[in-house]
């Protein structure tokens, strides 16, 4: 395109004359031959074009204000074949009407005609000025700025505002990721607060984590917002290896042996050890004190299949796996967990919507202390998709977890047979 080849050489010389140059031959001629507007274009639909675009085309916001005061001279009439539109408003005037100098306006028009945007159609003496005919409102006569080269400019615009706006996508989606990842990186932190991690080592993954848990502002760029996801990748994936090892399951048996050396030599052996404050447990892990439950609250491994011990009421829940959950869950469900696809993913995304539904935190601890976190995630999952049944949904899902919470408790919680009933209803919808 000719605005890509511009010869900036097309300012009035020191002679009084207008410095000829290739590319306002080239402009000059694209007007002479303009046949107007496609019949479904309008000239604020290019106008829009280029305020989408912005600087990724060369315009700057001062520029998009000048165009935009020009096109308000023009008329439909002016795009059509026949006609040419060209605004003859002084350069005086324009500079009062926008609060800068006659300077600034030749400034800002050179810029335009740098961008493709402008040229000019000049009297002998580089006056502007014009005339309309009353009846039809044609322009008789005009010489002034002419707009006619951002038409040849569409199609060029239509290109960048497609690059800019799967860019942009790119971006947004770019940011999601990360703040999900931050979401699993605070989760898996508090995980390991909770566990026998040492308070060192905590301090430096901490210190990790606010290195990269900066506001993500749209002045990043795409290759620094993409440095900054791989970085929270490769942070959550050390904290869940060691979250797997060790930050779940506490038997020192079970941990790096770097852990183990630390472990025993920072933990007292006379030490209570307490649960994390979001967990549905408050109570010590010590075993030694009367009343504390074995396997609760961050004790017992979620990110195993799921298998009921001895506090755990027969309900199924060993007759399922993840996959088998995750299908049958609603897509609300699914855009919970993200990019998440593990039980602590899972879980994390069933109390998320516990809120949404109006369950109580108390009945939220209560399955907990009964079915287990993963039992009382899947219990959240059913009650959710029990809300979006077309047939007899469910009004009052605060309510219906309570009653599954109780059928639990008399034994009569078969969690498998609801979770094998909602994958065959996703098989007949996709049949």
């Amino acid at each position: 395109m000719y605005y890509q080849e511009i010869n900036t050489r097309s300012a009035v010389g020191q002679g009084g004359c207008r410095v000829a140059s290739a590319s306002l031959r080239s402009s000059l001629a694209f007007c002479e031959e303009f046949g107007g507007l496609e019949e479904d274009v309008n000239r604020y639909d290019i106008l829009l074009l280029v305020k989408k675009v912005g600087r990724q085309a060369g315009f700057s916001p001062r520029m998009i204000q000048l165009l935009d005061y020009y096109m308000a001279f023009t008329r439909d009439v002016d795009w059509e074949e026949g006609s040419r539109p060209i605004v003859f408003q002084s350069l005086a005037r324009t500079a009062l009407d926008l609060g800068v100098s006659e300077r600034q306006i030749q400034k800002l028009e050179q810029s335009l005609f740098e961008a493709g945007a402008i040229t000019w159609h000049d009297s002998g003496n580089y006056k502007r000025y014009g005339q309309r005919d009353p009846a039809t409102g044609r322009l008789l006569y005009a010489y002034g700025v002419e707009l006619t080269p951002l038409a040849e400019l569409r199609p060029a615009l239509e290109r960048k505002l497609e690059e800019k706006q799967q860019h942009d996508a790119t971006w947004m989606e770019t940011k999601r990721q990360i703040s999900w990842y931050r979401s699993q990186l605070r989760s898996t932190l508090e995980e390991l607060r909770a566990s026998d991690v040492e308070p060192v080592q905590m301090i430096q993954f901490q210190q990790q984590y606010d290195a990269i848990a900066i506001q993500i502002r749209s002045h990043i760029s795409l290759t620094n917002l993409n440095s900054l996801l791989a970085r929270h990748r490769s942070l959550l994936s050390e904290l869940k290896a060691i979250a797997r090892a060790g930050g779940l399951d506490k038997k020192q048996g079970d941990l790096p042996p770097s852990l183990m050396e630390k472990t025993a030599i920072h933990s007292p052996k006379g030490e209570q050890r307490f649960v994390h404050y979001k967990s549905t447990t408050q109570q010590s892990l010590d075993k030694s004190i009367p009343g504390s439950p074995e396997g609760r609250g961050f004790q017992e491994s979620v990110a195993a299949k799921p298998e009921p011990d001895r506090h755990t009421p027969n309900t199924g829940q060993q007759h399922v796996n993840l996959q088998m959950v995750i299908d049958a869950a609603s897509d609300r469900f699914r855009e919970q967990m993200g990019f998440g696809r593990e039980w602590p993913d899972f879980i994390e995304a069933a109390y998320r919507l516990r809120t949404h539904h109006g369950i109580s935190q108390a009945s939220w601890a209560e399955a907990c202390h009964l079915l287990g976190r993963v039992g009382a995630a899947l219990c959240l999952m059913i009650t959710d998709c029990a809300t979006l049944r077309q047939d007899d949904p469910v009004r009052q899902p605060a309510a219906y977890f309570r009653a599954m919470v109780n059928r639990a408790k008399a034994g009569e919680l078969q969690l498998h047979r609801s979770i094998f009933g909602l994958l065959e209803r996703e098989k007949g919808k996709a049949a």
